[in-house]
């Protein structure tokens, strides 16, 4: 069970914890984003909102669909945390946290990414989702700090400097 603070008031985990009472509780949680495509009966008191995020981890799915209302709830919860999830707190759940770090603390994918990797170093969201937060951050900045490159060893997504030369490439 493992839950990651990725800004104050802002928590990123898979299922397990999300349903773990004194866990949310110890950290003031008062938003949970439901990312998981599953309908929960969550053991927390009436104080505790929830959003539901009905996307499954599929390359074609539109999470996009979902990053302005994320982003908008969790910098409206000012009674408490927002902790955000998936199952199992890889692709989905980081992938609208990727999205509010852009839109609300105006960070670039490349900086969001980075700042997410520090605390949860196994995010992993699919291809389609990283498509979707180039999309976005180009929307928001009019550029973008991350592509995605073939290579013989397949896709690969890669960092770029402010002049678009490689900085470092991730598996996806």
């Amino acid at each position: 069970m493992s839950v990651s603070q990725v800004a104050p008031g802002l928590f990123l985990s898979g299922l397990d914890a999300a349903l773990n009472r004194s866990l949310v509780a110890s950290r003031d949680v008062t938003l949970i984003v439901n990312a998981s495509g599953l309908e929960v009966a969550y053991p927390h008191p009436d104080s505790v909102k929830v959003l539901q995020v009905p996307v499954q981890d599929q390359p074609h799915a539109p999470i996009d669909r979902y990053f302005d209302s994320v982003a908008k709830r969790i910098s409206e919860n000012r009674t408490g945390s927002s902790l955000v999830h998936c199952v199992a707190g890889r692709s989905r759940s980081p992938a609208l946290v990727l999205a509010y770090l852009m839109k609300c603390e105006g960070v670039s994918l490349r900086q969001a990414h980075e700042l997410v990797m520090e605390k949860r170093s196994f995010i992993r969201p699919n291809a389609g989702f990283w498509r979707q937060l180039m999309a976005y951050e180009r929307s928001l900045f009019g550029r973008n700090s991350m592509r995605m490159t073939n290579t013989c060893c397949g896709l690969l997504l890669e960092a770029v400097d402010a002049d678009d030369t490689p900085a470092y490439c991730v598996n996806i």
